[in-house]
């Protein structure tokens, strides 16, 4: 069993273009009501989010590493990239939730918002990959349905979730930080989605269709969203608020 086959989910990381000045006191259904005001009191959210982000790239950058496999055994290997993923699903639900309360309500005509449930959606589908990729035994057919077919449907949320999210630091015309973010995200879910498909078991022989191109972009893409989490990382002070369950 390859590296590859135990990969992925590395969550595209994007600052959030909505935080407007408006006002965030707004009952939210399913949500928590914030009693603060303006953007800055969320930005506290955006420490945990990065710090996920941060976290499961490692793991991903680790994962496919030459020699890793060898070093600490399938199996190990195989966990370092379902721990990865449940760290992105951990981090994609706070940023949904945040751009959620961010804009006062779910669905709706904003890109950004969809950006982060497609990007979640994305999650959920990796932690099944990387799941199942934990077992032993498996035809190459089951792999290619169980592994493979959750990981290319993943990655192109991903691909859509990066797009959404360059389209709106574009169309916003950001500058600095935010378009960097924007860019490196979207060059780490295009390595992803490359990953994905090179990662496609053959069933007439079992192998990867192209295993070192798959482990490569895999760490390339895990890189990227790295530095996406390390530019999310707020470097000013946030206003402190309150949170009351509904």
């Amino acid at each position: 069993m390859s590296v590859n086959r135990t990969r992925r989910v590395i969550s595209s990381v994007r600052g959030d273009a909505a935080g407007s000045a408006r006002t965030y006191g707004r009952s939210v259904v399913g949500h928590a009501i914030l009693l603060a005001h303006g953007p800055g009191a969320l930005a506290g959210w955006d420490r945990p989010i990065a710090a996920g982000f941060a976290l499961g790239s490692l793991c991903f950058i680790v994962g496919p590493l030459p020699g890793v496999v060898q070093l600490v055994g399938v199996g190990a290997d195989a966990v370092i990239f379902f721990a990865g993923s449940i760290l992105f699903t951990f981090a994609a639900s706070l940023e949904l939730r945040q751009a959620t309360l961010r804009r006062g309500a779910r669905f709706g005509m904003d890109a950004t918002w969809w950006s982060a449930a497609v990007q979640w959606i994305g999650t959920l589908l990796f932690n099944l990959d990387t799941y199942d990729a934990m077992q032993t035994g498996l035809s190459s057919q089951q792999e290619d349905r169980l592994i493979w077919t959750p990981d290319v449907v993943g990655s192109a949320c991903f691909l859509v979730s990066g797009v959404l999210a360059y389209r709106v630091a574009i169309h916003k015309g950001e500058r600095g930080r935010l378009r960097h973010m924007a860019v490196i995200n979207l060059a780490g879910c295009v390595l992803f989605m490359v990953s994905a498909i090179a990662s496609y078991v053959v069933p007439d022989t079992g192998s990867i269709l192209a295993l070192a191109a798959a482990n490569w972009t895999t760490a390339l893409g895990a890189a990227c969203f790295l530095v996406g989490a390390v530019l999310l990382w707020p470097n000013h002070h946030h206003v402190p608020f309150q949170e009351v369950p509904t």
